[in-house]
């Protein structure tokens, strides 16, 4: 069989710890081309341009600082010439720019690409709800799109920090060849074939963690944030019954899950900006202008659009911890309630 062409769509801090697992099991397989390619949207650092940096240096000086990439990762600056010959295609970008990456490449790559989503996130449908962004990617380009989400900061993951991964793949022998593509030795890859749990954990569990932040900017506890996780869980769970149903229980258990939920409400951006939030009294554009570097929160959008979903089904009461989030960042509620929230909901009826 001809060797599989990898390119990644996108590179920022998420991206590039791809990159660094990818680009180093391609260049020890026969399976893939050992030219992993990733689309750079062309940035100007310190008066050089990113890819020429990335290609020179091989580190993300921007986005991932001080981690080395391997020498076959390929900074591509025009986004159909790094798709146009992919086998397989791993998105990870923020969700508010899949719609135009799939728009630029759409009829452009190959019919017999598949694509794998590492973006956690809803993109809002046009009847009042949401979309899972598999969905999206496949309705644009017809192409079966699979998904990885799991307890993977970044940062940790470029460091070769053990931790473990969720692949969601409806056909065991696509899932077998992203396993062999992602899987090292200290990140570990499970592949379970309930696709659309998986996913949508990786976009609920940053609304739980804006819940977290917030606690942690009132002072509250570790008691108060398990209460939280947990509460959190049980919401996860039960908007998957209302909207999705036919998912495997036990999938909440892989790392997709609880293992994801748990660290993004210790360590996530999302935890760490909605602390800020509560403490520096800014508005959340200028908390993730100063402490993001050019990258953008999840939780407070899928908030957002997990609300049109709620009201629409008339099923915002059960699901006061998401609603609270939601309103704390319309300013519609001081982060204080949180803990009248807590105290009132409805599992302690």
């Amino acid at each position: 069989m001809p060797r599989l062409k990898v390119t990644i769509v996108g590179s920022g801090n998420w991206g590039s710890a791809i990159a660094k697992i990818i680009g180093n099991n391609v260049a020890s397989s026969d399976d893939f081309d050992p030219t992993v390619t990733m689309y750079v949207y062309e940035e100007i650092v310190e008066g050089k341009k990113l890819t020429e940096i990335i290609n020179e240096q091989h580190v993300n000086v921007k986005y991932l600082p001080g981690i080395l990439l391997p020498p076959n990762v390929y900074a591509e600056p025009d986004l159909v010439k790094a798709c146009e010959k992919a086998d397989i295609l791993v998105f990870v970008v923020p969700h508010q720019f899949i719609h135009r990456i799939c728009s630029s490449i759409k009829g452009k790559i190959k019919p017999s690409a598949v694509g794998i989503s590492l973006i956690k996130g809803f993109v809002q449908a046009e009847n009042r709800g949401i979309q899972l962004i598999s969905a999206l990617i496949k309705d644009m380009l017809q192409i079966e799109v699979s998904v990885l989400m799991g307890a993977n900061i970044a940062s940790e993951v470029a460091k070769e920090q053990f931790c473990e991964t969720t692949i969601g793949c409806k056909d065991s022998f696509t899932g077998s060849i992203l396993k062999k593509l992602m899987q090292s030795e200290n990140f570990r890859v499970t592949v379970v074939d309930d696709i659309d749990t998986v996913e949508i954990c990786g976009a609920l569990k940053n609304i739980v963690a804006c819940a977290a932040g917030f606690a942690d900017g009132l002072g509250l506890g570790d008691n108060t944030k398990a209460a939280i996780i947990r509460l959190g869980l049980m919401e996860m769970i039960q908007f998957v019954d209302q909207f999705y149903s036919g998912a495997n229980l036990a999938t909440f258990f892989e790392s997709c899950g609880i293992a994801d939920l748990i660290t993004t409400c210790y360590g996530g951006r999302n935890r760490r900006c909605s602390e800020l939030y509560v403490k520096l009294k800014k508005p959340l554009k200028e908390i993730e202008e100063e402490y993001l570097n050019g990258q953008k929160l999840q939780g407070p959008l899928a908030a957002e659009e997990v609300m049109f979903m709620l009201e629409d089904k008339r099923v915002v009461d059960k699901f006061p911890l998401f609603s609270a989030v939601h309103e704390v960042f319309l300013g519609k509620m001081p982060p204080e309630k949180m803990l009248e929230v807590l105290r009132n909901h409805p599992v302690h009826k």
